[in-house]
Parts: structure tokens; C-alpha cells; sequence
């Protein structure tokens, strides 16, 4: 396997229980971004970002147009807006239509990071209502990337996780307490 590089996370129903003891788990220093698509916040309510913070080790903040995805980092898609990674390892923003109903889309953001990334990022897969992150899951495992999707039966709403599963397979499919230390440990290989 190449070296972990980044990692992108996808969520819809459930998604704020669980990424907050996800992201309470990850260690730090952690020395690759965390690039987090959900679909729990609305269009302007802005308050993902110090919620998520409350539970997080590491520094949480809504990824900006243009700056670059930085290590050590919770980057958040903005409500409302479609995340991309460039090429160059910065964000994008689109208004494209939202993809299964939803703007900013999983797909969206994991297939443009499996383009920016390749062999080097892992998508993670955690409890959804909808198919979205499926085929860009896919698209990662296409690119040589890791995909971790959790556990149908442990996850709230199990639609995206088996989704996932059934579209893009996995390489770990496991409960949420164990995927902050899977991570932990992939990020620290060298």
C-alpha cells in the first residue's frame, strides 16, 4: 500500500454522532488532512465547524476556495456548496446541481480527491440514508486508494454504508470505534 496522504470522510443521517467520536479519536499530530463531506448541516447555519470542534483533538474549520488542504487539519465542506480538491491540493468550490439531492455531494468531493491523491487516500464510508459516496468510493479503490466503510449493522441509517459496499467493495468494513485507530495507525506508517 502507498503512504497514507489524506483522508476524506462522507456522512449523511447519524453522520454527527458519529463523526464526533471519530474525530475525538484521531490522534494527534496527525500528519495528513481530514477532509469531511456531510449532509447533516444546512445552507447557512454555519454550525458544524465549532460543534465538531468541541469534540476533535485536532483543529476543525470549514475548507475555504483556493487554500490549500493542510495536514494536521478537520477540514469541513461548506454547507451548501460542492468541495472539490484540485489537482495542486487545494479546495474548489462548485453549484453544480446536487448529486442524490444533495449539495455538497460525497461523490463529488471523494472522486476529486481520488484524482488529486490517487494511491495515497483513504475514503471513509460512515452511517447515510442515501447512495451518495458509493461511486466515488469506488472511484478511490479505481485509484489505488483505501476505502473503509462502517459496519451496515452498526451504523444508524445503513443505506450509504451498504451502498458503498455494494458498489465500491472495501478494504475494512468495520465498526465505528475501530476506524479512528485503523486511521491512527495508517497515518503514522511510514
Amino acid at each position: 500500500m502507498a503512504r497514507l496522504e489524506a483522508v476524506v470522510i462522507g456522512c449523511s443521517a447519524g453522520g454527527l454522532g458519529a463523526l464526533k467520536p471519530l474525530l475525538r479519536a484521531l490522534t494527534p499530530p496527525l500528519p495528513l488532512p481530514v477532509i469531511v463531506c456531510s449532509h447533516s448541516a444546512e445552507p447557512g447555519t454555519g454550525l458544524l465547524v465549532p460543534l465538531l470542534a468541541r469534540h476533535a483533538r485536532l483543529p476543525v474549520r470549514e475548507a475555504r476556495e483556493r487554500w490549500p488542504v493542510e495536514a494536521g487539519i478537520i477540514h469541513l465542506a461548506p454547507p451548501g456548496y460542492h468541495l472539490l480538491i484540485e489537482r495542486d491540493r487545494c479546495f474548489a468550490y462548485s453549484v453544480d446541481e446536487p448529486v442524490h439531492y444533495s449539495r455538497p455531494s460525497i461523490d463529488v468531493l471523494f472522486e476529486s480527491a481520488a484524482d488529486a491523491y490517487g494511491a495515497g487516500l483513504a475514503g471513509v464510508m460512515l452511517t447515510g440514508a442515501s447512495p451518495d459516496g458509493a461511486q466515488g468510493l469506488a472511484r478511490i479503490r479505481q485509484a489505488g486508494g483505501l476505502a473503509i466503510v462502517q459496519d451496515p449493522a452498526d451504523a444508524l441509517a445503513p443505506t450509504m454504508p451498504q451502498a458503498a459496499l455494494d458498489q465500491a467493495g472495501a478494504d475494512h468494513c468495520l465498526p465505528l470505534a475501530r476506524i479512528a485507530p485503523l486511521l491512527n495507525e495508517l497515518a503514522h506508517c511510514a
